[in-house]
């Protein structure tokens, strides 16, 4: 594997050459020691700004993996447990039915409350009075723990607000204490001071030929995630937005999510992140089945979805999150490989991940 960086640092200069990338960084580790960091392009166009190894990145869902973490973080130290009921941490939660909903579910995207009020506004996601207010007077779409879908906001106010409840920390105390951990502090974030969105990579809208306004505004997709707070790149540069804690994702550095998944397959420079069990629990299959949401076929494990995203039937104990716009950050448990790549462009597909993960993979399955 001696050449795999340069192998991958000529993918990605061709990437950005050719227009289908602006900026994006790749790091991979393999048993628990770093073999890829690259970084290629600009952060902001408007500047020429370059991408550097510590430039952020607002790459949504990839964030979810760190949100688990937390989650997972606080079963090793006996906070709770995963078939802890939420309403026992949380007791307003209970309302409507939702007593019964676990700590387990929400992990595995079957609790059954994926939605947001139809009138959600990018104000209200800022909000985490607003949208834990919301949670609360939610009604489940399904019974709790007998369907699977994507909670793709409501999953982040879940789990940090069982975080938040069940440790007695802020968010953002405990995601201090992951990112020293992992000893790159600083570099996954939830919410950020404004004066520091300067140092964020700058997102772009790819071209794309869908026109959102003529799909019909009452899917199931559209009543998880709005179109008033779908991910696009004015969304996510909108300074109200990157300040605020939206745990569903996070503005997160390449080398720190693949640092923080190497960490779930072993101890990195003797500092352990989770538990050997941990790591059996999330990385087991723990639903499946059509998303409720979003009709596709789904696995996933506690925390984490299953599979590559081209690729779910061959790499079946591969676990981590996509990210809209095209991002990916996971782990491969029988490789021992873990990955991430970051970047700015918002792509409609994963062909970037394909290309660049996919590489990664086959030096290591020459080596």
């Amino acid at each position: 594997m001696g050449d795999i960086q340069e192998i991958v640092a000529e993918i990605a200069d061709g990437l950005v050459a050719s227009g289908t990338e602006r900026g994006l960084q790749v790091t991979a580790y393999v048993d628990q020691q770093p073999v890829v960091d690259v970084v290629a392009g600009v952060a902001d166009p408007g500047t020429g700004r370059p991408v550097e190894p510590g430039t952020l990145f607002y790459n949504w869902s990839i964030g979810k993996g760190a949100t688990a973490t937390l989650v997972h973080r606080l079963v090793d130290a006996g906070s709770l447990g995963y078939d802890t009921r939420i309403a026992d941490l949380w007791p307003e939660f209970a309302r409507h039915g939702k007593q019964s909903i676990t700590v387990r579910q929400v992990l595995n995207h079957s609790a059954g409350v994926p939605g947001l009020p139809a009138d959600t506004t990018p104000e209200a996601v800022c909000s985490w009075e607003r949208m834990i207010a919301a949670l609360e007077d939610a009604e489940p779409w399904w019974e709790p723990g007998t369907k699977v879908g994507y909670h793709a906001y409501t999953f982040g106010y879940l789990a940090g607000e069982i975080a938040r409840r069940a440790s007695g920390h802020e968010l953002g105390d405990l995601l201090d204490d992951l990112t020293t951990t992992i000893g790159r502090p600083g570099e996954i974030r939830f919410g950020m001071p404004a004066a520091e969105a300067s140092g964020l990579a700058v997102l772009e809208d790819a071209p794309s030929e869908t026109d959102w306004s003529e799909i019909p505004a009452d899917l199931p997709m559209f009543r998880a995630a709005p179109l008033s707070v779908f991910p696009s790149a004015a969304f996510g540069n909108d300074l109200r937005v990157i300040a605020a804690d939206i745990p569903a994702g996070a503005k997160v550095t390449a080398r720190a999510l693949a640092r923080m998944y190497a960490g779930w397959l072993g101890e990195v420079d003797g500092a352990p992140l989770v538990s050997a069990q941990r790591l059996a629990e999330a990385s087991a299959e723990s639903s499946s089945g059509p998303d409720q949401v979003y009709g596709n076929e789904s696995r996933w494990g506690l925390g984490f979805g299953l599979g590559l995203p081209w690729d779910e039937a061959g790499s079946a104990r591969v676990f981590g999150m996509a990210g809209a716009g095209g991002s990916w950050a996971g782990a491969d448990p029988e490789r021992g490989v873990a990955v991430a790549v970051t970047k700015n462009v918002l792509s409609m597909d994963f062909e970037t991940v394909t290309t660049v993960v996919g590489a990664i993979l086959a030096e290591v399955d020459r080596s």
